[in-house]
């Protein structure tokens, strides 16, 4: 079993890569939908895949680091999660009314 620093960034990791393919699965079905509609999916996609940047970014700053700068960073990585996940969630819920 690796360190807990690890095993976290093994976890943030399949949790970004299965946000990712959700977010490409919406940007290929946002090509599908009217000229009106695909405009406002295009902004969402496009602010989703600036929050996952930044959530994978602060993964890779977290690699090297250790200690009391480790614990600073995951509050950091957290807080990015959150609003990656709310996003999703909001973007989520307007393709369901949509469909």
């Amino acid at each position: 079993m690796g360190t807990k620093k690890e095993e976290y960034i093994d976890k943030m990791t399949r949790q970004l890569k299965e946000w990712s393919s959700w977010i490409d699965e919406m940007e290929s079905r946002a090509e599908g939908t009217a000229a009106g509609m695909k405009a406002g999916y295009e902004t969402r996609i496009r602010e989703l895949k600036k929050k996952r940047d930044t959530l994978s970014l602060k993964l890779r700053e977290l690699g090297p680091v250790s200690g009391d700068a480790w614990s600073t960073l995951r509050t950091g990585i957290d807080a990015a999660r959150r609003d990656l996940k709310e996003a999703i969630s909001a973007v989520r819920d307007k393709f369901k009314k949509a469909a």
